[in-house]
């Protein structure tokens, strides 16, 4: 363990598997006390309760779905009983399907949105009055490489993750002066279980097999290669940090 968060607390959303675990159990280890919020009520709490035992920290999870407002402010209100202030918000959930975007339909378009933008939207207006009001607060916010590229077969993802960098970049310019900055990270292609899932649909598997030739690194990232950045965007040693939004994805787009 490393002291870097010592006597922060954080929210994590999506926080049961993937990017969003290795999240919570890296800010964990760094000192923070973590609130994981997840739609998987069972696997949630087993999470918490793995990431607790080894980092030795305060952790606990709750069942919490992103789309909901109400279950935003529920995840709040849990970390505020829980640890009395919240310092740090990652919004890490998110969801997508691969498939050209003639064939999706309005059900896969309000889907994709209600997860990976509006659940932004309702995390960060839960959690937001109570930063300004303590003028303090670090938001990290997961977009996506596709939104700064595009990819095949995400269109609608692809805008919604884009809509997250415009989001978090007006949000920065807005509470600066309540000294909360909000960074974003674009992870390129993970090993998650959302990756595996894509994969199963021959569709998914030619789109993700062509892309890793392109890759500098040769390798997928794993979750803990996304983690270690998102400790630092939370902590104090990013403190003239905000508004920027950083690819994490083995070189395969250079955007300066």
């Amino acid at each position: 363990m490393n002291s870097l968060l010592e006597g922060k607390s954080a929210i994590v959303t999506g926080a049961a598997r993937g990017i969003g675990r290795a999240i919570a159990e890296a800010l964990a280890r760094a000192g923070a006390g973590v609130m994981l919020g997840d739609l998987r009520a069972a696997d949630v709490r087993s999470a918490a309760a793995e990431i607790q035992q080894p980092t030795g920290g305060r952790v606990s999870g709750i069942a919490a779905d992103v789309t909901r407002l109400e279950d935003m402010h529920r995840l709040r209100d849990a970390a505020l009983e829980e640890f009395g202030k919240i310092d740090i918000l990652v919004n890490n959930a998110g969801w997508d399907r691969l498939m050209p975007f003639v064939k999706t339909a309005p059900e896969h378009w309000d889907r994709v949105i209600a997860i990976n933008f509006r659940g932004v939207i309702h995390a960060c207006h839960a959690v937001l009055p109570h930063m300004a009001e303590r003028k303090q607060g670090s938001i990290v916010n997961i977009s996506s490489d596709s939104a700064r590229v595009g990819s095949l077969g995400e269109s609608v993802y692809a805008g919604a993750k884009a809509a997250v960098v415009a989001f978090s970049k007006t949000l920065a310019r807005e509470h600066a002066r309540d000294q909360i900055r909000v960074n974003v990270i674009c992870p390129g292609l993970v090993e998650t279980p959302l990756l595996e899932e894509i994969q199963r649909e021959e569709f998914g598997r030619k789109i993700m097999g062509s892309i890793l030739n392109f890759i500098p690194l040769k390798r997928f990232a794993l979750p803990q290669d996304i983690a270690p950045l998102a400790v630092f965007l939370a902590s104090d040693a990013a403190g003239y940090i905000t508004g920027q939004v950083i690819s994490v994805n083995g070189g395969l787009t250079m955007v300066g």
